[in-house]
């Protein structure tokens, strides 16, 4: 297995976070992830609920003993909630590592993450926001590339050169994502200088993730070109699985139309139908282009460790003599 900086840092096996996917990333999946040797990241924008969120945790605790974390979303369009109390919840529930993703975190949360000592991961898509995180404290800094499932950002930099220009411009870890879905791109990620992969994608097709199995068979039929970007003339592109909905919203984008015609489409009720019902048409999933990559439905365990396997299998046959 790979040791990397990113390991020694959360006390993970395998160097690997699993992404956090809204809506998904609760207990008993974030604990299949954490007990497979990754990092399982509980979304906290799930829970409007502060007891819920608690008790949340408790149960990957009760489920676990490896480590696990807690997403604070800070994209402008999800539900506003109290970050710094939830920070403080998963304090004196003893969880030592969050994740914030989206926008630059303010400085009073960053203040109480610091004051509690946790361990501090930021998730950007871009080198000068890593640059940000670093100079504001982060431990590590996630990037994703256009490839990637979920929030791409802007810029259009792909991961193959996203992940090395964040290496080379700072100093603490870089977990890179963005299409990594086997062995192959895990080993391309790590290769690019990345301490650890963010994995998002192969986790929608594991026997553990809590989506209506149509979905699942369905995601396991689409290709490379299945794929594509939405919602970018509203500010929050995201690259989504190319369903019913999905060509509405692109058809909705080329004519210039606005965030109310496009909510039903991409909103949160939308997705937990189609995750709940199997109505596939129901809403959109983020996706990334790996996507054609999978081939199979299996344990989350057996998965992450194979991908990992077939990794280090590569990398012994590339070896050269001197």
């Amino acid at each position: 297995m790979f040791q990397t900086r990113l390991t020694e840092l959360l006390g993970i096996e395998l160097p690997i976070l699993g992404g956090t996917m809204m809506d998904l990333s609760t207990a008993p999946f974030v604990a299949a992830i954490a007990n497979a040797g990754a990092l399982g990241i509980i979304a906290s924008a799930v829970y409007q609920d502060e007891r819920l969120f608690r008790d949340d945790i408790r149960a990957v605790r009760k489920t676990t003993d490896k480590p696990f974390a807690v997403n604070i979303n800070l994209f402008p369009m999800m539900k506003k909630l109290d970050n710094i109390r939830y920070i403080d919840i998963m304090a004196q529930e003893g969880v030592p590592i969050v994740e914030t993703s989206g926008f630059s975190p303010p400085e009073d949360l960053v203040a109480r993450i610091k004051q509690h000592g946790m361990t501090w991961l930021h998730k950007c898509v871009g080198v000068r926001y890593a640059q940000k995180a670093e100079k504001m404290g982060a431990d590590a800094v996630t990037v994703v590339g256009f490839e990637n499932g979920g929030a791409t950002g802007n810029l259009n930099i792909t991961t193959l050169v996203l992940v090395p220009s964040t290496v080379d411009a700072v100093k603490v870890p870089v977990i890179g994502g963005g299409g990594v879905v086997d062995g192959r791109t895990l080993l391309a990620v790590l290769s690019l200088g990345a301490a650890g992969a963010i994995v998002g994608t192969r986790l929608l097709l594991t026997d553990e993730c809590p989506i209506h199995p149509n979905l699942k068979t369905a995601l396991l039929a689409a290709t490379e070109l299945d794929t594509d970007v939405v919602m970018r003339s509203v500010g929050f592109a995201h690259r989504v699985w190319m369903n019913g909905p999905a060509r509405q919203a692109a058809e909705i984008e080329a004519r210039h139309g606005g965030i109310e015609e496009l909510y039903p489409l991409v909103s949160g009720d939308a997705a937990r139908r189609m995750y709940e019902t199997g109505e596939l048409d129901a809403g959109t999933v983020s996706c990334s282009q790996g996507i054609g990559l999978i081939r199979e439905i299996k344990p989350v365990r057996e998965a992450l460790r194979e991908m990992v396997a077939e990794a280090a299998a590569i990398h012994g046959r590339m070896q050269i003599s001197t």
